[in-house]
């Protein structure tokens, strides 16, 4: 009986010393590797810019109120509604009515200004011709006190000296008269002048469309008191035309240098899914935002909006085509970015190239037009490097110019670990101390 338990002991034993050899064996092995490849194609790279906006009516015309009172009254739109969000308007429509009343009195009181000042006029006009009626009296008794002469008997000195004095002073008269008249002739055109400001005033209580367009925003309601100071307060907002609209997307400093006018755009808005929208670039605006150390500028892109889908303040998803190419040579960029372990590489063209070395791969047309790149050929479950000049590029393909790879040649582009038949049946209860594991 221990005879036969010494026996299992031994074959047990015996097992386990074969099972941690074969672990400690099958760890030590490498473990093959499966490369990930990519075939080389021909067509056309589009290079773009992503960035994200907002859709701006682009004519928006802020109107406010230039007197200060109660709104009494909206007008009526284009359709014979009340003004309203979204109501059509044209030049000169009746948008809102301030209550008049005060500014109606000062009409009135302006106009009675007026009619005095007239009135004054008349009055310094009638004391005129009485001044010139006296002034010819005296005129004429100087005239003839001096043929007489001071010492003449009919005329004593005293006499002489008074006709003298009369002539000068109803002359003097004459001037102030003329000079009173003119005085009262000014104070009638200030009182028009003030009578035209109060009426134009007074026209401001009728709030006005000053272009044909609908309103997106009213920000007033009958009752509310406005206050017209140095800042005019905004009452109604209208888009002058809705059937075409901007989208201001904010672009990154690293990518503005790319974008140029006139470079086309596509996108989408989230309401809009599955459809895609066209626009062109009019703009790139210099005054840059800085929002927690990131620096972005505002591209204008210029779209139609026939159907009025697109409405204001939609966010957009845009790509903007900074450059193209037809008709090229491309592989994937993640091609030209992937580099291999030193012992992956065929040992005839093998160098001390270490996991991790830079990447000789683009970054979406970031870099310079056809400078050189490496990409990785499978050569017999080794890879190969091949040198190329590369060209565009965008996050996905790459342009190559290369006289050795043509269509449909594959290219390296990653690779896939499988694990050794020992290593999947092995045991995962029994440690292996020994086991080599790739880094």
């Amino acid at each position: 009986m221990k005879t036969a338990i010494k026996v299992i002991l031994i074959v047990v034993a015996a097992a386990l010393v074969v099972d941690w050899g074969w672990t400690w064996w099958a760890g030590r092995a490498p473990t093959p590797v499966a490369f990930k490849t990519a075939p080389v194609t021909v067509g056309t790279l589009r290079a773009t810019v992503s960035a994200t906006g907002t859709l701006e009516p682009r004519d928006v015309v802020d109107v406010g109120a230039q007197v200060s009172g109660r709104i009494a009254s909206f007008g009526l739109d284009a359709r014979g509604h009340e003004v309203d969000y979204d109501s059509p308007v044209n030049k000169g429509t009746v948008l809102a009515r301030i209550d008049p009343s005060l500014y109606a009195a000062d009409v009135v009181s302006a106009g009675a200004a007026l009619a005095q000042a007239q009135a004054n006029v008349e009055a310094a006009k009638a004391n005129l011709e009485k001044d010139r009626a006296q002034y010819i009296d005296a005129r004429a008794d100087w005239e003839r006190a001096k043929r007489l002469g001071r010492k003449s008997v009919a005329l004593s000195a005293s006499q002489y000296d008074a006709y003298q004095s009369t002539y000068d002073q109803s002359r003097a008269n004459v001037d102030v008269g003329k000079a009173s008249v003119d005085q009262a002739r000014m104070a009638v055109r200030a009182a028009a002048a003030a009578l035209a400001r109060a009426r134009i005033t007074l026209g401001y209580c009728t709030i006005a469309s000053p272009v044909k367009g609908v309103v997106i925003d009213r920000r007033v309601e009958i009752g509310q008191t406005v206050a017209s100071s140095f800042n005019t307060p905004s009452l109604f907002l209208i888009a002058e035309d809705l059937s075409k609209i901007q989208v201001w997307l904010s672009v990154n400093e690293a990518d503005i240098g790319r974008v140029h006018v006139g470079d086309p755009v596509t996108f989408t808005v989230d309401t809009f899914p599955n459809r895609m929208f066209r626009g062109v670039v009019s703009q790139v605006r210099l005054n840059a935002t800085m929002v927690q150390n990131v620096v972005t500028y505002t591209v204008v892109v210029d779209t139609n909006n026939p159907g009025g889908k697109l409405l204001p303040y939609l966010t957009a998803q845009a790509d903007i085509l900074v450059a193209r190419r037809r008709h090229v040579m491309m592989v994937p960029t993640a091609a030209l970015r992937w580099v291999p372990r030193t012992d992956e590489i065929l040992p005839a063209v093998r160098t001390a190239r270490p996991r991790g070395a830079t990447a000789t791969g683009p970054a979406a047309g970031t870099q310079p037009l056809h400078r050189n790149g490496t990409v990785w050929l499978p050569a017999n479950g080794y890879v190969r490097p091949l040198t190329v000049t590369v060209g565009l590029a965008n996050n996905y393909q790459t342009e190559i110019i290369s006289k050795t790879l043509k269509p449909p040649m594959r290219v390296v582009v990653g690779e896939q670990k499988s694990r050794t038949a020992g290593a999947a049946g092995g045991n995962p209860f029994i440690p292996q101390p020994f086991a080599h594991h790739h880094k």
